[in-house]
């Protein structure tokens, strides 16, 4: 499955962008008011939501490039930069995203980015370690894992129907305190939901190499 990742990866990186760019938008006016979250006045929530935002764009994009082999194997200095570019746009992410969880609105948001981020951060640390290492193998297998991570975002947002689906199921088929309670539910596992499918996913593919 490693091999043939490459022959999808342009439609996989599509989708990615209609899923994210409609979702990053309102932010990049910088406009509190325009966000899809409740801001708190007088802090630095903001700031700090906005610039993840941007790095985790830029790791998305960057870290699309590092498994297109043309890069990878026929240009390694641009592979490397792009991989550099990477691992700093993931480490400001991750640690600007730690920082926003103490204005998650729940206690199971809060745990959701908490275990996502470190994970991210954890994963990425790997591979670039395996990289300096001159593990290649290991790297490739590491950096795979940080960028399912980074699609944590895409894969939680693509979840949401089939999750209000199986609400709708576990319900007999009926919505008993509204749709506007069951979109809020919904979204309070969606990122655990997107972290756990795209964790399968990746160990999966691995182990089937």
């Amino acid at each position: 499955m490693l091999e043939k990742l490459p022959k999808t990866w342009w439609g996989l990186f599509l989708v990615s962008l209609v899923v994210i760019v409609p979702f990053m938008f309102p932010y990049l006016t910088l406009d509190p008011t325009n966000s899809r979250i409740t801001i708190i006045p007088g802090t630095v929530q903001y700031p700090l939501l906005v610039a993840h935002i941007v790095s985790a764009f830029i790791a998305l994009l960057t870290g699309f490039f590092q498994f297109v082999d043309r890069i990878r194997l026929r240009n390694p200095r641009i592979h490397r930069f792009l991989g550099r570019v990477y691992v700093y746009s993931v480490f400001i992410s991750g640690l600007l995203s730690l920082g926003s969880i103490f204005y998650a609105e729940n206690f199971m948001k809060a745990t959701s980015f908490l275990i996502l981020s470190l994970a991210w951060l954890f994963t990425c640390w790997k591979g670039y370690r395996t990289a300096i290492n001159r593990e290649y193998e290991e790297h490739r297998k590491w950096m795979i894992r940080s960028f399912a991570m980074t699609l944590v975002a895409i894969s939680a947002r693509l979840l949401v129907p089939a999750l209000l689906l199986l609400y709708y199921i576990l319900h007999g088929f009926s919505l008993p305190h509204g749709m506007e309670t069951v979109i809020g539910e919904v979204l309070n596992v969606n990122i655990w939901a997107g972290l756990i499918l795209n964790f399968v996913i990746v160990e999966w593919a691995i182990l089937k190499k």
